[in-house]
């Protein structure tokens, strides 16, 4: 019975897969970041041991197990002010407040990301696809891209707020 069920899920998850892809959506493309352009990048390439004393419970659950914070937990979902939102473990910015919009699903939103500030990878932790996306520098798990964003991207990145800090523009910046 088992072996039925497992077979049945798995063809599932493939007939699933398939509809998906040829829905006519625009898929985010898969990729790894260019990880020469990215500063510092070996000092960020961390032992599990060093993440756990670096991070708190929350956010070594969503950065480094990819877990996923509560909907409307995060203060930065309402954050209106200037400024960057910065990977939680290692600081590296992934965007401007200028992309960021009201999503209304309880996390913060972003329409588009910095350059080279994120690499993609498929999950199928809910049987359909999703692009997920980790921070190019630490690796660290952000959330997921979806393709319901407003323009000019029409992309959705979904972030766990856990995972991000901000950085507020200096006063009297352009």
């Amino acid at each position: 019975m088992t072996t039925d069920r497992r077979a049945f899920i798995s063809g599932a998850a493939i007939g699933a897969a398939a509809l998906v892809s040829g829905s006519g959506h625009a898929e985010t493309p898969v990729h790894a970041p260019d990880v020469s352009q990215i500063p510092d990048y070996d000092a960020w390439q961390l032992s599990d041991d060093e993440w756990r004393e670096r991070l708190t419970r929350e956010q070594y659950y969503v950065l480094r197990r990819e877990g996923t914070e509560r909907a409307g937990t995060s203060p930065l979902d309402n954050e209106k002010r200037k400024g960057v939102f910065a990977c939680a473990g290692c600081g590296y910015d992934l965007f401007t407040s200028e992309q960021k919009f009201d999503s209304g699903t309880g996390w913060p939103s972003f329409f588009d990301v910095l350059p080279n500030a994120i690499g993609t990878k498929r999950d199928f932790k809910l049987i359909l696809p999703r692009t997920e996306y980790h921070c190019a520098r630490c690796g660290g798990h952000q959330g997921h891209v979806f393709d319901d964003g407003p323009a000019p991207t029409g992309l959705r990145y979904c972030n766990n707020g856990v995972a991000l800090t901000f950085r507020p523009a200096e006063e009297g910046a352009a």
